[in-house]
């Protein structure tokens, strides 16, 4: 089985074109649909079911899929490893979630970047479910999460802990107030957002039922809205500490058992660690809280 035609196979896939796939690849579509038949006869089964709109990935494609990106990375690591002299350089490719970026990353991001510049680190955000999943598939090297985790291919370590707190408009003056509100809404990330989801328990043990939640992509959206008392929201007590103090938004505690949360560093548990990855990890220790290295 040829790399390369696993390569092209991951592109239909991804673009659901052939056509697009040989844009991307910088070749002609001929060649494109030529490979794949070849991947498909070597297989002994169908991968593409084809369509006036372009392609779908069939059950048997969608499930040698992950071994591409594994494959791919496995690889890339075998170079990397060669290369590797112990001084940090290249590409480190990580993810996090939007909170931890603006609460933690930023200082000791720019402070990574002066030490090591000969390492190009590419940081995005994204929710717990989808950096999860981004790892899992070797598009991330790691990735800040929102605890817990349970994956037998991930290692996690606990580097941050958060307090989490509800943050409503001035006019709330208690969480008794909430039942108050008819057509209560939750001003929230994307599904996948861990935050969204212990809000959405917390306010069901409450017997408080929602309207449906406006998704927004920035924490800045999101803490305008609440300001505004357009809905309420979820969040690390650090995020919204200069709009509390400006008064802009209400803060309401709550019981341990429901504040705090773990953010995690996770990673395969076969990835190769490079010399930038172990730079990284060095630092991130060095402002986390005590760790409890977890399979």
């Amino acid at each position: 089985m040829d790399i390369s035609d696993l390569r092209v196979f991951e592109a239909v896939s991804r673009h659901g074109s052939m056509n697009r796939a040989a844009q991307e690849l910088h070749t002609v579509q001929s060649n494109v649909t030529a490979r794949i038949r070849t991947l498909e006869e070597e297989l002994g089964v169908s991968l593409f079911q084809r369509h006036a709109r372009g392609v779908s990935t069939t059950p048997a494609g969608q499930r040698i899929l992950p071994f591409v990106g594994r494959i791919t990375k496995l690889l890339a690591d075998a170079r990397n490893a060669a290369q590797d002299d112990g001084s940090p350089s290249g590409a480190l490719l990580l993810g996090s979630l939007e909170t931890t970026t603006a609460l933690r990353l930023s200082p000791l991001l720019s402070h990574f970047a002066m030490t090591y510049p000969e390492v190009r680190l590419v940081v995005t955000t994204g929710t717990t479910r989808r950096l999860l999943d981004e790892v899992l598939e070797c598009k991330l090297e790691g990735a800040f999460v929102a605890g817990p985790v349970s994956h037998p291919e991930l290692e996690h370590e606990v580097v941050f802990q958060e307090e989490l707190v509800l943050v409503t408009s001035r006019s709330v003056r208690s969480m008794d107030d909430l039942v108050e509100i008819i057509d209560l809404r939750t001003i929230v990330f994307q599904i996948g957002c861990s935050y969204r989801q212990r809000l959405e328990s917390l306010l069901a043990e409450m017997g408080i039922v929602t309207a449906k939640p406006l998704e927004f992509g920035s924490l800045d959206a999101i803490i305008s809205c609440v300001s505004a008392g357009v809905g309420i929201a979820l969040l690390p007590k650090g995020i919204v500490a200069s709009a509390w103090q400006e008064g802009r938004v209400a803060v309401h505690e709550l019981p341990p058992e429901r504040s705090l949360v773990d953010t995690l560093f996770v990673r395969r548990s076969d990835a190769y660690t490079s010399s930038a990855m172990t730079a990284f990890l060095d630092m991130v220790r060095s402002k986390s809280v005590p760790l409890s290295s977890k399979p």
